[in-house]
């Protein structure tokens, strides 16, 4: 490895979880586990069976089987970004949960940029051509959980960071979106319907092209990047970038093989590929964390030219669905301090002190609560109200 690649101020994957277990906050799976009917539903009972937040925790699955008696020899890690605040906070490497509002303050006020480097541990197994096609070969190798049996079309991938690249800019981004395990070399994936994310931009600039739209989907990025993915952030700021800001330092970055992408280089798992600029597949349906089961719509196709990852290699997956959610817990801790900032310093509210998502079943920003001084004037408050309608297309004002 580079001598650049082992000076890092931010843990890897591996690193994680073994803070994690230091903690008392992972568990470590070693009886086998159906990928197809019991993981997710495992790590979810936490979620629904009355266990208090605190004591949740992330899963490791090393005995990994599915439905057609197949065994894989990659564990999986269920939970470990943020089945919990406290597992968010140690991912985080900050010392108070009270922290992570300030951290990613300063981390979008002062990005830094990353470093490149020529040998990455992701790269440590490379697979390409033929060896990605037949039964069991490429995306059919990996073990991709359904996350919700008897309602997913399919294996899906969920903690993702889709890295695309704006052809006009030449600016990265990161987004989480969902990826339908279609073929072993053929993954749909859900960002059309995003249509205020950046792979969507990116995507829109490549169909009136008509060319080809690089892809990379990280898997098991180190958790300062992985947090990246669900954060919404300006569609002109890399978010590797803002990673290194919390990190206090660059992030190591490497070539893709097959796709002109910079990649994490500690990630666990990449897999590279192009998506069609005009043709769209049915893709879903699938068990969203807004609480019901979105259905079968068309998104984008990503063909796989590239599959590589590091010899111990970590799949990593979240759990989403109804809140609270390991989805719902990186959001929230996510999109308070970024509603406050909004409200505070793009708008100048005065007197506003905190913002808060309310969890429980409403998906984050169907309740937001807005907390001020005493004594503020009603008209800071009315135009706090109608702020917080401009961050996100998804909030939207209701009338009781």
């Amino acid at each position: 490895m580079d001598v650049d690649a082992q000076h890092r101020t931010y843990a890897d994957l591996h690193e994680h979880l073994d803070h994690l277990d230091k903690a008392g906050l992972l568990y470590r799976i070693d009886a086998p586990v159906n990928k197809d009917t019991e993981m997710h539903p495992l790590v979810r009972w936490q979620f629904r069976g009355g266990i208090a937040e605190k004591d949740r925790k992330a899963f490791l699955f090393s005995n990994i089987v599915d439905s057609k008696g197949c065994h894989y020899d990659i564990p999986v890690a269920v939970g470990a970004i943020a089945t919990n605040p406290e597992i968010y906070r140690i991912g985080m490497n900050v010392a108070r949960i009270e922290d992570i509002g300030p951290a990613w303050e300063r981390a979008i006020a002062n990005p830094i940029a990353p470093r490149v480097v020529g040998d990455a541990p992701c790269h440590e197994v490379v697979i390409t051509g033929k060896a990605l096609e037949g039964r069991g070969q490429g995306l059919e190798s990996l073990p991709i959980p359904i996350s919700t049996p008897g309602f997913d079309a399919a294996p899906y991938l969920t903690a993702t960071c889709v890295i695309t690249r704006d052809p006009d800019s030449g600016i990265q981004n990161i987004g989480t979106y969902r990826g339908h395990l279609k073929a072993p070399t053929r993954l749909g994936m859900m960002t059309l319907a995003n249509l205020r994310a950046g792979g969507y931009e990116h995507w829109r600039k490549h169909h009136v092209r008509d060319q080809e739209m690089p892809v990379a989907i990280v898997i098991g990025a180190p958790p300062i990047v992985a947090f990246q993915g669900p954060q919404k952030l300006p569609l002109d700021l890399d978010e590797i970038e803002v990673a290194g800001g919390l990190a206090g330092g660059p992030i190591n970055v490497a070539r893709a093989r097959t796709v002109n992408l910079m990649v994490p280089a500690e990630s666990e798992l990449v897999i590279e590929g192009y998506a069609d600029p005009t043709y769209l597949e049915p893709e879903g349906p699938f068990g969203e964390s807004h609480g019901y089961v979105a259905l079968e719509d068309y998104n984008l196709i990503i063909n796989v030219s590239a599959i590589t990852r590091r010899r111990d290699a970590i799949l990593t997956s979240i759990i989403s669905q109804v809140t609270p959610s390991e989805s719902s817990v990186v959001k929230k801790l996510a999109y308070e301090p970024l509603f406050l900032a909004h409200l505070r310093d793009t708008l100048a509210i005065k007197g506003i002190t905190r913002v808060v998502l309310h969890e429980p079943l409403t998906n984050l920003r169907k309740v937001i609560i807005l907390q001020f001084v005493r004594g503020v004037p009603r008209t800071e408050v009315w135009r706090a109200l109608h702020g917080v309608l401009t961050l996100h297309a998804f909030v939207v004002s209701m009338r009781v």
